[in-house]
């Protein structure tokens, strides 16, 4: 069993003992945390949480958990029930919220649950706010609310709400989508995206919608994290629908990959650069990934002649980096958009309303728009760990080894070469080490990939 506590949530397997994986006990002492965590934040002891969900198998019981431990603390809660991430995260604002939690565990299979935890902006918290929720825990310092003061509960549904959001957006053109006719394809891997995604191309009159895996059971058809190798049978049925475009998203419809007509990958690295490219050519502004995407960002926005920044890896540090560089579009090249005149939150209904905005304006097939775009290629690896690695030693020795390389350091070790790039970094919600590497073949970024594996493994 496993229970992982980061700043982007309290994330662990369900079942077993309480302190070695996310159970029932567990989930009622970091809620209560947050609770007073949430209550000290607002200044006040009546405040209101939304909670939201994914369609995980898990997460009907773990909602019931949640709900009734912040009424327990004397929170006021506005219960989604099956909403996506961002979806959550815009109900905040709505409801004039002192915060929010999501239950999902983003990619991670089945058995995985998650809180993940938002302030009164419907945003994710930051490090150290994160780091007060933890020792509020360790210590158990909450207290929960006499009778009289117990929280009320309300049901309400966002997703309509969500989808009216993204199409009053001002560059998305619902009369563009509308005429140019699209038949597309939404893989929602058996989660919420099954609710939300149909919804939206309902409402942009779509003509033709092929719904792959859109069953909200939390069975999940496949492995949950939107990358080619798991998205084999997807690509085909895509294929062979005669469909202009199809997408998919994850457990929570925070990321989103795009599959072209013919089947092949559009690549979840050019999420973001296409949105951007488009973005970009109707607004001038900058932009922001984090140190794990791909350079086409930068290439992209320079051709604006606008300016292209990185983050930490981690969706409250790109946030972050967009507001201090007053950037306009940005997000993680996993496929999370994170466009601000929506909200400050990756969103895979803004990005596809956008991204089919830009297909339906360029009068190009989903395979040609991809081939304007500069070719690079992201080889994803990784390697578990297990209690005697020393991750922090290892990463010192790999930038200390190439110090005569462009090296940067703010979140794990990234070393730019003069025509790649490799990413080592320590995952905040696995027991891994991510290897990140890019370069203009994706044999040569497998092969630099694999040498710091080879590299890594040396020192272990």
């Amino acid at each position: 069993m496993t229970l992982i506590k980061s700043i982007s949530g309290i994330r662990g397997t369900i079942g077993g003992k309480p302190g070695e994986g996310l159970s029932p006990l567990d989930v009622v002492k970091y809620t209560a945390s947050y609770a007073t965590w949430a209550k000290e934040n607002a200044g006040k002891e009546k405040i209101t949480v939304v909670v939201g969900r994914d369609a995980r198998i898990s997460g009907p019981m773990v909602s019931s958990i949640v709900v009734s431990t912040l009424s327990g603390m004397g929170c006021n809660v506005v219960n989604l029930g099956l909403a996506t991430t961002p979806t959550t995260e815009i109900a905040v604002t709505e409801e004039n919220a002192d915060g929010g939690i999501i239950l999902t565990a983003s990619h991670n299979p089945k058995q995985w649950n998650a809180l993940k935890l938002l302030n009164e902006k419907g945003e994710f918290l930051n490090a150290a706010e994160g780091a007060k929720i933890l020792e509020i825990a360790d210590a158990e310092d909450f207290d929960f609310a006499e009778v009289d003061d117990l929280g009320e509960v309300c049901e309400k549904d966002y997703t309509d709400f969500h989808v009216q959001h993204v199409l009053n957006l001002d560059l998305v053109d619902v009369e563009a989508i509308k005429k140019a006719k699209f038949s597309v394809a939404i893989d929602a891997v058996n989660s919420v995206g099954g609710i939300a995604m149909p919804a939206l191309f309902e409402a942009l009159e779509i003509d033709k919608v092929v719904e792959i895996n859109c069953e909200a059971t939390g069975h999940f058809a496949h492995t949950p994290e939107p990358l080619p190798e798991n998205l084999v049978e997807t690509s085909e049925i895509i294929r062979d629908n005669s469909v202009d475009v199809g997408f998919v998203v994850d457990p929570d419809v925070d990321r989103l990959a795009i599959i072209n007509e013919d089947g092949t990958m559009f690549n979840e690295e050019y999420t973001l650069v296409a949105v951007a490219d488009y973005v970009l050519s109707q607004t001038p502004g900058n932009t922001v990934s984090n140190l794990s995407s791909s350079r086409a960002l930068r290439v992209i926005t320079e051709k604006h002649g606008q300016t292209y920044a990185t983050s930490a890896v981690g969706e409250v540090n790109v946030v972050a980096k967009m507001r201090e560089t007053n950037a306009i579009i940005g997000g993680e090249g996993n496929g999370g958009i994170i466009y601000p005149t929506s909200h400050a939150g990756r969103d895979s209904l803004v990005g596809a309303a956008l991204f089919l905005t830009h297909l339906a304006k360029s009068g190009l097939k989903c395979s040609e728009l991809r081939k304007t775009y500069p070719d690079y290629f992201i080889s994803k690896n990784k390697i578990e760990l297990t209690p005697d690695i020393e991750v922090d030693a290892i990463l010192l020795k790999m930038k200390e080894k190439y110090s005569n390389e462009e090296v940067t350091d703010i979140d794990g070790v990234k070393v730019d070469f003069a025509d790649s790039w490799v990413h080592l970094r320590k995952s905040n919600t696995e027991p891994i080490i991510r290897i990140y590497a890019e370069a203009n073949s994706m044999e040569k970024a497998d092969a630099l990939a694999q040498q710091m594996i080879t590299e890594i493994k040396e020192l272990t």
